[in-house]
């Protein structure tokens, strides 16, 4: 993902579902200066941990 759409996502009001790996999370927020997101696993919200944006995907509902 890239860090201009992480940055809508994490500004939004709707909840947009994204999937790190495969694992749906919630990004908190993005990070200055690199390419990495604050987000938590939705099913522990108390594992946050920073992570590549390469790995954040937006599930499109169809």
């Amino acid at each position: 993902m890239d860090k201009q759409r992480a940055q809508e996502i994490v500004e939004s009001i709707a909840m947009i579902n994204v999937n790190y790996h495969g694992i749906p999370v919630f990004i908190k927020a993005v990070q200055d200066g690199n390419e990495t997101a604050t987000i938590f696993p939705l099913d522990s919200m108390n594992h946050e941990q920073i992570v590549d944006l390469e790995g954040l995907e937006e599930n499109q509902l169809f």
